[in-house]
């Protein structure tokens, strides 16, 4: 059967961000599952196909007709939203109230991200590691091919891109993030953001190379020279 926006399993609802897309004024849906397992997850309850907490498709509806001409945008964001193929007519439906449409994704499939990309306005793109050691970070076999393909997938589709890596000196080095950036730059981003690893949100439990990142404040970024973020049209250390 079809799926419908009904189907959309949704864990979390932030009902006003300014940050989840910058510039604009934008409610987030956070979609429930993911297939990877990156040790630095904040999000480690959106992991399972199947969560503890459920928002109906009617409760973002109602709320959503009720913000339009207040809000610019919504963001589908998780876990890994493009694993769920009621995302799209999700997608559909909030952009024929009039939303811009955003979403945040690591592109674990081009196959499942392609029949979005007409609907998209913008993407936060979550990049890794350098593409070849992408299982080291996901855990996943061929995630880094995969990555690399979707994000090329929507470069090509003259979608606005930004990548972001999330840096913990235990997992990315210099040379790993001087490897990323010439890849970036190669299949054409644009705009990069380099952020610093927070403990916040990441399960303890969850197993041994968790509980290693936790064990100490998180050390500081690797050093990036000035030159770093030449080439991009924008680049940004949070």
């Amino acid at each position: 059967m079809k799926p419908a926006a009904v189907d959309l399993r949704v864990a979390g609802l932030v009902r006003l961000s300014t940050c989840d897309w910058p510039g604009q004024l934008s409610a987030t849906i956070f979609c429930q599952g993911c297939g990877w397992n990156c040790p630095y997850c904040h999000n480690p309850a959106l992991r399972p196909a199947h969560g503890t907490e459920h928002i109906a498709w009617k409760e973002i509806r109602n709320f959503l007709t009720a913000r339009v001409r207040l809000l610019d945008a919504v963001v589908f964001s998780g876990g890994e939203p493009t694993l769920q193929p009621a995302l799209l007519p999700a997608m559909e439906e909030v952009r024929r109230m009039g939303f811009r449409i955003g979403l945040h994704t690591a592109g674990p499939s081009p196959r499942w991200l392609a029949p979005l990309t007409p609907l998209l306005h913008w993407v936060g793109f979550d990049v890794k590691a350098p593409f070849a050691e992408y299982a080291r970070i996901t855990g996943a076999r061929d995630s880094g091919a995969e990555a690399r393909a979707s994000l090329q997938l929507l470069l090509d589709a003259g979608i606005e891109v930004e990548a972001r890596t999330t840096v913990h000196a235990a997992l990315l080095n210099a040379n790993d993030l001087i490897t990323m950036r010439e890849e970036l730059l190669a299949l054409g981003v644009k705009h990069y953001v380099v952020q610093q690893f927070r403990a916040a949100g990441v399960d303890p439990t969850a197993g041994a190379e968790q509980e290693k990142l936790l064990q100490f404040p998180p050390p500081p970024m690797p050093a990036l020279g000035e030159d770093f973020g030449r080439g991009f049209s924008s680049f940004q250390m949070r």
